[in-house]
């Protein structure tokens, strides 16, 4: 199980990594807020390297869905994986993750 963490790629990517729960959920939603609010482009959150998530991952990407939107940046999120494309599905928020159609 390796540490969660979220960190830049190429411009206009983020990458989120590891297991998201409960422990790791605070320092992640703060690091993302960080990288969000300091963007000036669009973004992409690549989900690829998530191991496995709780719900607190969706909650995570709601918040960053929030983070971009305040500092005037558009935020797509990349490759979700089953987990947490189940908890969205599940929970109806499908319709609201703007998914990356050709990574989802």
């Amino acid at each position: 199980m390796s540490e969660a963490r979220i960190e830049p790629g190429v411009e206009g990517e983020l990458r989120l990594a590891g297991v998201l729960d409960y422990r790791t959920g605070p320092a992640l939603r703060e690091a993302g807020r960080a990288l969000i609010s300091g963007s000036r482009v669009p973004l992409t959150l690549d989900c690829s390297a998530v191991e496995r998530s709780s719900s607190v991952g969706l909650s995570l990407l709601l918040a960053f869905m929030r983070d971009a939107k305040a500092a005037g940046v558009g935020l797509r999120v990349a490759a979700l994986p089953a987990d947490m494309l189940k908890i969205a599905k599940v929970s109806g928020l499908l319709d609201i993750i703007p998914l990356e159609t050709s990574l989802a």
